[in-house]
């Protein structure tokens, strides 16, 4: 078996974003002042986690995003980052650089709810997830290649059941940042947006079975990821013939904040 830890991160705000409009796929922009400040105190927080792999999604909020968090990062400043387009953004067509509320509005008079509807150009949900699942294949991959099925795991030799069983204690009451990587020696960065993170957890935890943190709301779960809101989850591989499985997965938490705390504090 082969353990590693895959942490989620949104880009932080642009100025788009404070404006709300939607940007997908078409509309790149950089980071707004507080976007910036946001990466930093990303930065800030994860400055004590050894990233072995960074994926960051190539779209420019992203990659700047990433750039700052590396930065203040202890151990994996200036660690090369695989600029992955299969991370980048929903598309959203005809919508994209227009207000959300024109989303909505076009939502509804085609008789569906936002989130499942599909802007004339843009794409449906299956074909983000299905750009996620790729994703995961070239993760599995990239790993495997780069670590190797010898790295040590959190298993020590036992079931990846047991694995999960043992880690579900892991997560201290106070949100650290180094929830659910006891034992865990190969950790992956990823940076990317907010409906495709949405729908990456989607896949992970309904499609994939991943276990759940003990009394997670679902509302929680799959509530809209906040600009620089981190996701973590523990995932295993096992061999196969026709190339790595995922055999276990464990969400440790999803959409956390606990960064921006002081940073809104001191905006307001």
């Amino acid at each position: 078996m082969f353990t590693f830890s895959l942490t989620l991160i949104r880009h932080g705000e642009t100025q788009y974003n404070r404006d709300k409009l939607l940007q997908g796929q078409g509309v790149d922009t950089l980071l707004s002042e507080t976007g910036i400040q946001q990466g930093e105190a990303a930065g800030r927080y994860l400055a004590d986690i050894t990233f072995h792999n960074v994926f960051v999604s190539n779209l420019q909020r992203a990659v700047q995003t990433a750039e700052i968090i590396l930065r203040k990062n202890t151990h994996s400043s200036g660690m090369e980052m695989v600029l992955e387009p299969l991370l980048r953004e929903r598309g959203f067509g005809i919508a994209e650089g227009r207000p959300k509320e024109d989303l909505k509005n076009m939502a509804n008079a085609a008789g569906q709810s936002c989130r499942d509807y599909t802007p004339p150009g843009g794409e449906t949900l299956d074909q983000v997830k299905l750009r996620f699942k790729k994703f995961l294949k070239v993760l599995f991959e990239r790993l495997l290649d780069e670590h190797s099925w010898s790295a040590p795991d959190a298993s020590g030799g036992a079931t990846a059941a047991n694995v999960t069983a043992a880690a579900a204690s892991d997560v201290a009451p106070d949100g650290s940042a180094d929830d659910g990587l006891q034992g865990v020696t190969v950790h992956a960065l990823v940076v990317s947006h907010g409906a495709y993170i949405r729908v990456a957890i989607r896949h992970l935890v309904e499609d994939l079975k991943c276990s759940l943190p003990p009394g997670v709301k679902m509302s929680h779960l799959f509530s809209p990821c906040p600009n620089t809101g981190i996701s973590r989850f523990i995932l295993t591989l096992s061999k196969s013939e026709p190339g790595p499985v995922l055999s276990a997965a464990r969400c440790v938490f999803t959409n956390r904040k606990d960064h921006l705390e002081d940073f809104t504090a001191a905006a307001e």
